[in-house]
């Protein structure tokens, strides 16, 4: 049996993705009998009235059928009855070049293990969520979203919830540990057990195989989607001011021009014909989905990658530009002058959407969080204050998003993450990072704005009173080797920075010492001190003076290390943190002008130095966007 050990590397924080070499028919098999596993643990798989026995080839398919065809309430779980099958697992792909074999492979083995299984066939990441929505909550995506065009990759939901990072590594420790599927204790460990099935009015295994493997049609999974965002805004106000009625009619088409690129991935499939739904006019770029991708990843983060809709948008005329990665749940856009939108920016229009078109069961309780991520700038907490919302700040990554989304005790009515990734959880919809749904929010609100103000102001006048800022993009820089160390780059950083802000506000030290004589290890701090005795940080700390600590992080500066160092000037910030995704660094600064922004960038690299001179030689060179 393979040991599947060249398969550790696509176990990642997120998702399961890596070069398409690693993904062998083996190990797709062995990984659709973990999932197998997995989602035939979530509760009790089949519940039937003890006086009567359950035929499941009628039972499970009239209830896929019903939900499948029947206008749904998002808010509601309208899962398979309780004298059903409990545990249905949708599965779609994205457009790559072997995702669709992928997941029809994982559908023949969750079958073959007794789970029901709907196929979506090509659809979006949020698509799938949206239909894991409608039954329990488990959900496959074969996707790598916006990467490389010889990198798979796959995503899933269990009971709603993406895979914690702890929960992915569990994931492989599974696959490397059991290795005999076929075995009796599979067999019996399987979706159903023996009595269950002595249960089912059924002649085989085989029958049973074919009645829970369903396939829906293409053009059904996209009614269904399209409908349910059609009520959502069937309910929003019209003009910004006047509620609703329920029984309002499909609101007239918004009066914008569009340009959407769809960059070939799996938007392509759906968005002419949502988009014209809701548009006067739009021109859809790039829409026939295509693994090779011949114009470059499908990724609007990637410099210049937005070039062709920034020139479509002007010879067009139109009023804004949108752009979705491959699996469509990123969002970038552009101005009518062709201008791209910050992402900051961005995010800050969104939650403005999500508060001020807050349902009023939500207007009456405790002011409304909204969550971004650690890279978002200094400008963005301020702005969400004036609000009326509460400012969050949160790792980054999409996953720890939702999960902090869907917390029983969230007040998070909206979260966005620079990247592009933007949640409403006010109710009205899935809360999930979709894009489509994402950009029609934004498209409602402009054009509604604009029919009720006297100047009919563009995209652009909208984005010029918000505060100005210059910043570099979020580079990837290579992972600094750390030498005489156990501790990484980051471990050191966070801890030094941990002690010059703690030594740069015990001014009552300073008086006591002679300056030329103050340092860091003459001060008891309670920061925690590095056991390592060759480790760079102590040597480090020994040479660095308080007026030296005060002069790198002044009075006011705001460190925070939940994800890197993120330090908050008064006129700009910084963030160095590990990747997520691969073994480098991510650096964003951003400052009020660009004497700030070189400013900040001058005391990471003074930071950094000391560790590696090659990392603050680069921070120094990233150059503004």
């Amino acid at each position: 049996m393979p040991s599947f050990a060249a398969q550790q590397s696509l176990f990642r924080a997120y998702d399961i993705r890596g070069t398409n070499t690693h993904f062998t028919d083996e190990f797709v098999q062995a990984l659709g009998h973990r999932f197998a596993q997995l989602y035939g643990s979530q509760r009790s798989q089949l519940t039937r009235n003890s006086d009567t026995s359950t035929s499941i080839d009628t039972n499970v398919i009239t209830a896929i059928d019903s939900n499948a065809d029947t206008p749904i309430d998002t808010t509601q779980n309208t899962g398979v009855d309780d004298v059903s099958v409990k545990n249905i697992v949708v599965i779609g792909y994205d457009m790559r070049h072997g995702s669709e074999s992928i997941a029809r492979t994982l559908a023949t083995v969750l079958n073959q293990q007794g789970l029901c299984v709907i196929q979506l066939g090509l659809v979006t990441t949020p698509m799938m969520a949206f239909w894991a929505k409608r039954y329990q909550g488990h959900g496959i995506i074969v996707t790598a979203s916006h990467s490389a065009k010889d990198i798979l990759g796959i995503k899933w939901l269990v009971n709603h919830k993406s895979p914690s990072n702890v929960e992915i590594r569990t994931l492989y420790q599974q696959l490397i540990s059991h290795t005999h599927y076929s075995s009796k204790k599979q067999v019996e460990q399987a979706t159903f057990s023996k009595s269950d099935l002595h249960h089912i009015n059924i002649s085989s295994n085989t029958e049973l195989s074919r009645t829970l493997l369903k396939e829906l049609p293409a053009k059904q999974v996209a009614d269904v989607y399209i409908a349910a965002i059609e009520q959502v805004f069937c309910q929003l106000p019209q003009d910004n001011q006047t509620a609703p009625t329920n029984n309002q009619k499909t609101a007239s088409k918004l009066d914008l021009v569009v340009v959407i690129d769809c960059m070939h991935g799996a938007t392509g499939n759906i968005t002419q014909r949502l988009f014209d739904r809701f548009c006067q006019r739009v021109i859809v770029l790039n829409d026939t989905p295509d693994g090779s991708f011949p114009l470059g990843n499908p990724d609007p983060a990637e410099p210049n990658r937005l070039t062709a809709l920034q020139q479509a948008v002007v010879s067009h005329h139109a009023d804004i530009g949108l752009a979705f990665d491959g699996d469509g749940d990123r969002l970038m856009i552009v101005d009518n002058n062709g201008k791209v939108v910050m992402p900051d920016h961005l995010l800050y229009l969104l939650a403005r959407i999500a508060i001020i078109e807050r349902p009023d069961s939500l207007t009456s309780s405790l002011a409304s969080e909204v969550l971004f991520d650690i890279k978002c700038a200094h400008h963005l907490p301020k702005l969400l204050a004036d609000l009326g919302a509460m400012p969050v700040i949160s790792k980054t990554g999409s996953s720890f998003m939702r999960q902090q989304v869907q917390h029983p005790d969230s007040q998070i009515v909206f979260a966005g993450e620079l990247s592009g990734h933007f949640i409403f959880n006010d109710g009205r919809f899935i809360p999930y990072d979709d894009a489509i749904y994402a950009a029609l929010r934004l498209l409602h609100w402009f054009a509604k704005s604009r029919n009720i103000s006297d100047d009919k102001n563009a995209l652009s006048d909208i984005l010029q009173r918000l505060p100005a800022m210059v910043s570099t993009a979020d580079h990837y820089l290579p992972m600094p080797q750390t030498a005489r160390t156990d501790c990484s780059i980051m471990e050191q950083l966070t801890r030094v920075c941990t002690y010059l802000q703690d030594l740069a506000s015990v001014t009552t030290h300073a008086d006591l010492f002679d300056i030329s004589d103050s340092r860091l290890d003459a001060v008891n701090l309670p920061a925690a001190i590095c056991e390592s005795p060759v480790c760079t940080c102590s040597t480090v700390r020994s040479h660095i003076a308080v007026e030296q600590a005060k002069s790198l992080l002044p009075a006011g500066t705001k460190l925070s290390c939940i994800d890197g160092v993120r330090l908050d000037f008064a006129h700009g910030f910084g963030v160095l943190r590990q990747s997520n995704t691969s073994n480098s660094l991510t650096a964003r600064f951003a400052g009020d002008s660009m004497d700030d922004l070189k400013d900040i960038q001058a005391t990471f690299a003074a930071l950094c130095r000391p560790f590696n001179a090659e990392l603050a030689t680069q921070i120094v060179a990233m150059p503004a966007e």
